[in-house]
């Protein structure tokens, strides 16, 4: 008995739970060529399941890609680095993108990532908002008090703002396809526009900041996958140019990310020594290296005239 008739054996006999999902994901006929007559040499329905399967994978990453950003600045309190108009525009070209792609009935393993990155940056957006250094604010002073702290009111803002974007690309009157599919061709410079702000700031300060290396890589592998996924299963050149010019600016992103490494752990030291600064402590941290000593004796509550 030959090789290919003991896998046949063993692909004819799969059950019923296991054997649907896979006809779902790459369909009927390509399922019977590749799995149950197990012939690997159909070149079209090779691509096309290499095309299902980088798409799946690539919406499952894309769900977590930006995380570990949203956690680095929440848990350092800080956005530096972090252009805050690069965000803003690239959230802008992921919801047009996102109502494009789901108006048009594309199938969802070619664009779902776009819905959870654009959850991502709507959040990551309205942290540098929220966490941006407030004017006239003095290193050392004490917390400004709601009234007087308007991060929050532009918080609230942007996220006012957001919704309203979201209604107008989804509705049918007041952005009919026709101008959906203008819009769809604006973010080819709108996509290299927004990455220009975070490619200089990098450049200005020889350092990536706050910037999540797995983000920033993972965007690049990405947008990579992408440009092959799109040309199998979607015809339209608007889309696949679009993710061929964020390849390209992501690569750029990535090469600044190895090249500014020792630098960023620098910079993370001047932060820390910042951050100690901000509560009356610069003195003490400069003469124990960074290490924080207190004398719990008598003299710490002595009464100050």
């Amino acid at each position: 008995m030959s090789a290919n008739s003991l896998v046949t054996a063993i692909t004819h006999n799969i059950p019923f739970f296991l054997r649907a999902p896979a006809e779902a994901l790459i369909g009927e006929e390509c399922y019977n060529t590749l799995v149950y007559d197990f012939n690997i040499t159909d070149g079209e329905c090779l691509k096309y399941a290499l095309s299902k399967g980088l798409g799946f994978g690539i919406v499952i990453g894309g769900s977590i890609v930006k995380i570990p950003q949203i956690i680095k600045i929440v848990s350092d309190q800080s956005a530096r680095g972090l252009s805050l108009s690069a965000y803003a525009l690239e959230t802008v070209a992921y919801a047009i993108n996102l109502a494009y792609n789901s108006r048009n009935a594309f199938p969802f393993s070619t664009y779902g990532e776009t819905f959870f990155l654009a959850i991502q940056n709507v959040i990551i957006t309205l942290l540098i908002i929220h966490l941006a250094p407030q004017k006239g604010a003095v290193i050392g002073a004490k917390p400004l008090s709601s009234k007087q702290n308007t991060n929050r009111t532009k918080v609230l803002t942007g996220a006012v703002i957001t919704a309203a974007t979201g209604f107008f690309l989804w509705s049918e009157i007041f952005c009919p396809l026709s101008l959906l599919s203008i819009l769809q061709a604006v973010t080819l410079p709108l996509s290299l526009i927004s990455k220009a702000p975070q490619i200089l700031t990098n450049y200005k300060y020889r350092s990536t900041g706050n910037l999540s290396a797995f983000a920033v890589f993972n965007n690049f592998l990405g947008c990579v996958a992408r440009v092959f996924t799109t040309k199998q299963e979607v015809d339209d050149p608007l889309i696949f140019w679009g993710f061929a010019s964020a390849a390209v600016l992501n690569a750029v992103l990535a090469v600044q990310m190895i090249m500014y490494w020792k630098d960023n752990e620098e910079k993370e030291e001047e932060v820390r020594r910042h951050n100690a600064s901000e509560k009356g402590l610069p003195d003490v941290l400069e003469r124990t290296g960074g290490i924080l000593e207190v004398d719990t004796g008598k003299r710490w509550s002595r009464k100050l005239d």
